[in-house]
């Protein structure tokens, strides 16, 4: 029972970032991957890493070298903060794009997420961003670019659309990658955009903001439009949606000129909570067609995905905004082996429970653990 010669040979380009052979008592292929599979196991730093492979020394010792036992934490530790990375991220990304995901007629929802537990303000060092390409219906991450600081993200989008296949799927992305030159580049990789406009981005978000107050006051009249009501009931909580999408060839909306841009849309929510009523407006730019209403709604409602299914994930059942680590290697490399595990854990659906339990099933049940390490070679391939 191991970790598939497939998936460790994309990261055997890995290179020993230890000089000398004095400090190589342990093997680096061997401490990555009793990193992955505690990790897997419910472990979420050095320590409980380095105690996993004490509790279960035996039976790594049946496929791993070990030639002096189960390196201690200060080694793990040690090692992933030499570690360089973005050679690291290399290997990860290689690994998901040799899955060769089918995300035609798809929702990739982008986004960003803050590694809390990684700032150090004594040093100045702000906490690490990484931006996420999340496949919504796969449930799986398609790659990721780590940033110094969230307002990076407009230059790690175009990179990280560079990393992976967009044809035939629906991109959406937050506020901050409402960007001339993102849509463009989705829009020549044959892809269509779902952008959310904000108030970041002032005269264009007034411009649609009254565009959409007049059409109202005209009900819409001689303007190509669709519009779709749904409502939703959950705990205790009612929401009524309303989208609305006009054609971006109509009158004054042209003038925008985006690449590709054909819709402009807008979701009306209002939400009662004990008879407490919320109400909240949002903006889209985006390049499905007016008519195409239903396309339009559903992947503005799967972008939230990434949040429920990925960051809450990796926020509650890898308590990753608690995890302190300061070195910026180990925080960055350790954050990927988590996203390796997530995405093992996410594909594995024999158990109908949550990414918690999922990962105690894996340490308590050898035959579990063995089905979430092959879980890679049941993703749907592209034919």
């Amino acid at each position: 029972m191991q970790l598939s010669n497939t998936f460790l040979m994309h990261f055997s380009a890995l290179k020993d970032p230890r000089v000398s052979n004095h400090n190589k008592r342990h093997n680096l292929e061997d401490i990555l991957v009793i990193t992955i599979l505690a990790s897997i196991c419910g472990a979420d730093n050095w320590v409980e890493i380095a105690e996993f492979g004490k509790a279960r020394e035996s039976w790594l010792s049946t496929f791993l070298e070990l030639p002096n036992g189960i390196p201690s934490h200060d080694t793990f530790g040690r090692v992933f903060s030499l570690l360089e990375p973005h050679d690291f991220n290399e290997c990860f990304n290689s690994w998901i794009g040799s899955l060769k995901v089918d995300v035609t007629n798809s929702v990739i929802a982008i986004d960003g997420k803050t590694l809390r537990g990684s700032g150090n303000r004594r040093k100045g060092d702000r906490p690490l961003h990484l931006v996420s390409a999340w496949a919504c219906e796969q449930q799986l991450l398609l790659g990721q670019v780590c940033t110094r600081e969230k307002s990076n993200e407009i230059t790690a989008i175009p990179e990280l659309l560079d990393m992976i296949d967009v044809e035939g799927s629906t991109i959406t992305i937050d506020a901050m990658g409402c960007q001339k030159t993102i849509a463009e580049k989705i829009f020549k990789k044959d892809g269509d955009y779902v952008l959310n406009l904000k108030e970041n981005q002032k005269s264009l978000y007034d411009f649609v903001e009254a565009f959409f107050k007049m059409g109202e006051q005209r009900q819409f009249k001689k303007i190509l439009n669709r519009r779709v009501v749904e409502k939703v009931r959950d705990h205790g909580r009612v929401e009524r949606r309303r989208y609305t999408l006009v054609s971006a060839r109509d009158q004054v909306a042209f003038e925008l000129r985006w690449p590709g841009l054909r819709g402009i849309g807008m979701l009306e929510v209002v939400r009662t909570t004990n008879n407490v009523v919320e109400r909240s407006t949002r903006y889209f730019l985006t390049s499905i067609c007016y008519d195409d209403i239903n396309r339009f709604a559903s992947s503005v409602r799967k972008h939230w995905s990434i949040e429920t299914s990925m960051h809450w994930s990796l926020d509650v059942s890898f308590r990753e905004d608690h995890n302190q680590v300061r070195d910026r290697n180990s925080a960055e490399n350790l954050a990927i082996v988590r996203r390796v595990a997530l995405n093992l854990l996410k594909q594995e659906k024999s158990v109908k429970a949550g990414i918690s339990a999922r990962r105690k099933r894996a340490g308590w049940d050898d035959n579990y653990l063995f089905a979430v390490l092959n879980s890679d070679k049941k993703i749907p391939k592209k034919s």
